[in-house]
């Protein structure tokens, strides 16, 4: 009971900062969540916490960090979907901001 008390101070006093992002479309908010680049990072990391939860030493792991930092930069170079509609959306709601 105590905790649910909690989440809803916590909600109420963060109102300001979250309901903005849902004035977007599922598909904006989709784009601006999976294209934050530190994101993807730490979701990269986390999902290589998971695999290996015990590394041998520490070259072992800064290895393991490199490669696994290597392969998450290739993603961000790929198209993202929905790119018209996302920007045709964008460009309604900040006309005078994009290019």
């Amino acid at each position: 009971m105590y905790q649910i008390k909690i989440r809803k101070k916590s909600r109420k006093a963060n109102r300001d900062v979250i309901s903005p992002l849902f004035k977007f479309s599922e598909e904006v908010r989709k784009v601006i969540y999976t294209t934050n680049a530190i994101e993807s990072l730490n979701s990269t990391y986390r999902r290589l916490n998971r695999q290996r939860s015990v590394f041998p030493n520490e070259s072992f792991l800064l290895k393991a960090l490199y490669l696994f930092t290597f392969e998450a930069t290739k993603k961000w170079s790929m198209p993202q979907r929905n790119r018209g509609q996302v920007y045709g959306e964008l460009n309604i709601m900040y006309e005078e901001r994009l290019p």
